[in-house]
């Protein structure tokens, strides 16, 4: 025997059972109702308000991240206390680490340790005399007066 081919298959089910065809085609119908329009807007920007806020909330944490490890362990022991550029490519700075510094010289060519500084004092006791208050008025007559 043989086999009908898929064309004529599929049309002896289209013919042959036209009430399951008026059944498919109402149920079709009946599921056309959309949501409003407001309600899919407000859900779309309430996602989009919370892709952006989870992407900022990355943004920040990658930036700051820092930060909040250094509370964890205390500050860093290696810091970079003065720096002075000296021309093109070429600077100096102070580096601390604990109570020692080093005078370190940088250029194109990389670092130089140039000298052992004395150790840092534990505590500046540096006094600054207060400054008289000056009103604005003050201030602007001196500026003036320079000229």
């Amino acid at each position: 025997m043989k086999s009908l081919p898929p064309l004529a298959v599929s049309l002896c089910f289209l013919f042959a059972a036209p009430a399951v065809w008026a059944e498919s085609t109402n149920t079709l119908a009946l599921h056309t109702d959309l949501p409003a329009v407001g309600v899919s807007a407000i859900r779309a920007l309430g996602a989009l308000a919370l892709v952006l806020a989870i992407f900022f909330a990355g943004v920040w944490v990658f930036r700051n991240g820092q930060r909040i490890t250094w509370r964890k362990t205390g500050p860093p022991k290696l810091t970079i206390l003065e720096t002075r550029a000296l021309g093109n490519r070429l600077a100096l700075y102070v580096v601390g680490y604990e109570q020692q510094r080093l005078l370190v010289g940088g250029s194109p060519a990389g670092l130089t340790l140039l000298t052992q500084l004395p150790a840092a004092p534990e505590t500046q006791t540096e006094v600054v005399a207060p400054l008289e208050p000056n009103s604005f008025t003050q201030c602007l007559q001196k500026v003036l007066n320079r000229k």
